[in-house]
């Protein structure tokens, strides 16, 4: 696919009116996806019962009604409609090297938000909020978030997640009648969040300017009042998230965050920075990367064992009191009912806790 905005600069970049960005040719998703996403969605596989649902939902979800409704009640971008987000939308599919660019709509809705959908084929839509709180940078890291999705084929599990999320509101009212229903849309859920941290991923890929991927998310979180935000201040607010409390605030964030498709936008920003200077990044940036053509070789073995590594190097890690618990038992600390009680309470633990 070429994209006729672009010019090889015959050094694997491609040139933009301020700037050079690098392409890559074949790259796999598996080169941006968070270990987590993956360990989430193998999980999400093994849930009792989600295999049956997945295939009827498959069959009856009204994906062409669906199609039809953006058609007759969004408008579709293209050259002659909103060209500057058709550009972005075709860019971002030269660089990922997505070879049939998703059809994309932008829908009257004050509440910024974008998402990509669909069962057979993705569609990418954008609020009218989004598209106007967002500059053009920032913009392009959120066209290239959606076409992660669409590379690494989230949409499927979107659409049925936002299927699911209504079809329980419909029998919330039969007795035990949405149980099953919504122990399978917390475990999308819970997958849903994990993609996201993906598809930030592959924004930057695209965009490839981390200040504007973070000014997004501020943003997001916060309002178009730029001039009264601050990028540091607001990863130390993640910081702060992170290590604040003691146990009972473990847990009041693990409910807190269930009913969310989205993680919080400040946990996002301080996990993309955090891999936009890791060694993983460069290398990827520097062009090496698993291609797709790769895909069909690779272990679910190994890509569940990588999964687990990441999940426990993250858990020793983790500035959490819940996460340092976890860490404490699995290296068979002792004194575990004091180091209980102390979490719980925000006193320390055990003598080891109180430095004695």
């Amino acid at each position: 696919m070429t994209n006729g905005n672009h010019g090889d600069t015959g050094s694997g970049q491609e040139s933009v009116p301020s700037r050079q960005r690098r392409r890559f040719p074949g790259i796999s998703s598996r080169a941006y996806e968070h270990p987590a996403d993956r360990s989430a969605l193998v999980a999400l596989r093994k849930l009792t019962g989600f295999d049956t649902v997945f295939k009827a939902l498959s069959g009856l979800l009204p994906e062409r009604s669906l199609r039809l409704l953006f058609l007759s009640d969004s408008v579709r971008v293209s050259d002659a409609q909103f060209a500057h987000l058709n550009d972005m939308l075709r860019d971002a599919c030269y660089i990922l090297d997505l070879e049939k660019v998703p059809p994309m709509y932008v829908t009257q809705d004050p509440k910024p938000n974008a998402m990509c959908i669909g069962l057979d084929e993705p569609i990418i839509v954008v609020t009218t909020g989004l598209v106007e709180l967002l500059d053009e940078e920032e913009m392009r890291a959120v066209v290239g978030h959606e076409v992660g999705h669409a590379l690494s084929g989230h949409s499927v599990y979107r659409t049925i997640l936002l299927f699911l999320t209504g079809l329980a509101l419909k029998v919330a009212w039969i007795p035990l009648g949405n149980v099953a229903i919504m122990a399978i849309v917390t475990a999308l859920r819970e997958w849903f969040r994990k993609s996201e941290l993906s598809a930030d991923r592959a924004g930057l890929l695209v965009g490839q300017d981390l200040q504007a991927s973070m000014r997004g998310l501020m943003k997001i979180a916060g309002g178009n009042h730029l001039h009264e935000m601050n990028v540091d201040a607001f990863l130390e607010q993640a910081e702060e998230y992170e290590a604040g409390g003691d146990l009972r605030d473990s847990v009041l964030k693990i409910l807190n965050v269930l009913p969310r498709s989205h993680p919080f936008t400040t946990v996002r920003a301080a996990e993309l920075k955090k891999w936009a200077e890791s060694r993983d990044y460069q290398r990827l940036m520097d062009g090496h990367y698993p291609r797709r053509d790769e895909d069909k070789d690779t272990s679910v073995t190994d890509s569940f064992r990588q999964s687990a590594s990441a999940y426990a190097d993250d858990v020793r890690g983790s500035k959490d009191p819940l996460m340092k618990l976890v860490a404490d038992i699995a290296g068979g600390a002792g004194d575990l009912g004091g180091k209980l009680r102390g979490r719980f309470t925000g006193q320390g633990g055990g003598p080891a806790d109180r430095g004695e």
